[in-house]
């Protein structure tokens, strides 16, 4: 991606801030990765690296499902791999395309509650993608609220 097309939000690559297009199918799928600079194994785990997909797969749980196209399109923010998040669904692909976008920014903007998507929370994960996303503060309060400190005891 070119950074004319980053700065361009006409520009079908462009991708709201934090977030880089990983893949663009021309009609078909598109893939956001959120700060690939930091889930590098150095800083956050690579596998938890977040993404927002759209397409227009089916959503059926059975194996091959998705391979199958539907005339519904959905963004999808995926936390890691069985992790997912908010679904939203689209008649279009360009509707699409703008609503993953649009989560993409809800998420990056720490306005997305992702923290009740995990059956076990990996605690000390989230409260560094807190500090990520801007929810540092967030989460201090409501540790300060409820009286638990965070920690292994709380969990």
């Amino acid at each position: 991606m070119s950074d004319d097309a980053a700065d361009d939000p006409e520009t079908p690559e462009s991708a709201p801030a934090g977030w880089t297009v990983w893949n663009d199918e021309p009609g078909g799928r598109r893939i956001l990765a959120f700060r690939p600079d930091v889930f590098n194994e150095g800083n956050f785990h690579a596998a938890y690296l977040p993404t927002v997909f759209v397409w227009n797969g089916s959503r059926a749980n059975r194996p091959g499902a998705s391979q199958v196209r539907t005339e519904t399109w959905h963004a999808v923010l995926r936390l890691e791999p069985d992790v997912e998040g908010p679904v939203e669904e689209f008649d279009t692909r360009e509707a699409a395309v703008d609503g993953g976008d649009e989560l993409a920014r809800r998420f990056a903007d720490g306005e997305i509650e992702y923290r009740g998507l995990y059956q076990v929370p990996p605690e000390a994960y989230l409260d560094r993608l807190d500090e990520l996303t801007g929810r540092g503060d967030a989460a201090e309060r409501e540790h300060e609220a409820d009286g638990s400190d965070g920690g292994p005891a709380d969990e």
